[in-house]
């Protein structure tokens, strides 16, 4: 089975996972010259760009350590512009949300998982 198509299941499940919390999806593999955000969602007015990591066993590490100072960096770079788009002049709040899906099903979300990264 290929990677992108893995992918796009597990996003699938993040966001109902998301919309069953309370969330709204606003969109998914979202891309600029950056790179991609999975999910951009809101939740009681706060734009919350999401990153998704799978992993069917802790061979490699939890999923939620896989989101390194560098990947956060290029999800801060994504995010800048998407914001600056979009609501730069409503001024909303941000945060960034790790979710880790695990090879059993067992879905954890981390909230403000991360801070702005330059």
């Amino acid at each position: 089975m290929n990677k992108r198509r893995i992918g796009t299941q597990y996003e699938e499940l993040a966001a109902s996972y998301l919309v069953a919390h309370g969330y709204q999806i606003l969109e998914q593999n979202y891309r600029n010259s950056y790179g991609e955000i999975d999910i951009i969602a809101m939740k009681n007015q706060w734009i919350v760009y999401v990153e998704i990591k799978y992993r069917a066993n802790n061979q490699c590490g939890d999923p939620l350590e896989a989101v390194d100072i560098r990947k956060q960096k290029q999800i801060c770079r994504v995010a800048r512009v998407h914001y600056a788009r979009n609501y730069a002049m409503e001024e909303k709040a941000c945060r960034f949300d790790v979710i880790g899906i695990y090879g059993d099903g067992t879905i954890r979300q981390v909230e403000n998982a991360f801070l702005f990264q330059n």
